[in-house]
């Protein structure tokens, strides 16, 4: 209920022709209006991932989640994104540390992990138990959630790309969540338009550099925004 503080001037009433019965004074009093005022919040995205989303190797404001907190600020949007990479981390640490990420409350996530595991080699059935895992509990805590994949190289043998690369789109169909098949994509389009490699990736040739990952946030902005568009229907 929205609180109105009005404030009465004191003031006397006398007469020449008798006592002076009294004053009346007005001070201070709360009037509270019949109609509540809906305070806007500030929706809260996470960003669950690891050196990519850290944002490995650039300078601060550089990263992942500035350049999309910007992107979005541009916009309009009311959003806050929570940087939630940790560098190095599989989707076995993601979801170690799932219950300590979702203690601050987000509307919303991205889940954008797995490049560690193909680094590692790690199995497939594993990587995709790991996320369906995480994205379970994100159904049952009932927050949206944004799957952000990477596409297998085929150094591991076509069985292997072939296992991983099912696991991003078949989990988001599964879990009825959003899809951004290939973080990367649009680095991998530059440089094969001829575009030089250190255009848009750091010296280890894996990351981004600040331009690449702006190619990146114009990649995700948009499905962030549906993201967002999500959220408010919980809020």
């Amino acid at each position: 209920m929205k609180k109105v503080l009005c404030t009465f001037s004191r003031y006397g009433v006398s007469g020449w022709a008798g006592k002076l019965r009294g004053a009346v004074t007005l001070g201070l009093f709360t009037l509270t209006a019949g109609i509540s005022v809906a305070q806007a919040e500030t929706l809260r995205i996470t960003a669950l991932g690891d050196s990519l989303t850290q944002g490995y190797g650039l300078e601060q404001g550089e990263g992942l989640v500035p350049q999309l907190q910007a992107w979005l600020d541009e916009r309009g949007h009311d959003v806050e994104i929570v940087n939630a990479g940790v560098s190095g981390d599989t989707t076995s640490g993601g979801l170690a540390r799932l219950d300590w990420t979702l203690s601050d409350g987000p509307d919303a996530m991205i889940v954008a992990l797995g490049g560690n595991d193909l680094l590692r080699g790690i199995d497939p059935a594993l990587s995709r138990d790991n996320l369906d895992r995480i994205l379970t509990r994100l159904d049952e805590e009932q927050i949206p959630a944004l799957l952000v994949g990477l596409p297998a190289p085929g150094n591991y043998g076509p069985e292997f790309q072939q296992d991983f690369a099912a696991i991003y789109p078949e989990l988001a169909d599964e879990h009825g969540a959003l899809l951004v098949p290939d973080m990367l994509a649009p680095l991998m389009a530059r440089v094969e338009s001829g575009a030089a490699p250190s255009s848009v990736l750091q010296g280890d040739m894996v990351h981004p550099n600040p331009a690449g990952v702006a190619l990146v946030v114009d990649h995700l902005g948009p499905v962030v925004e549906e993201l967002l568009t999500r959220a408010e229907g919980n809020s």
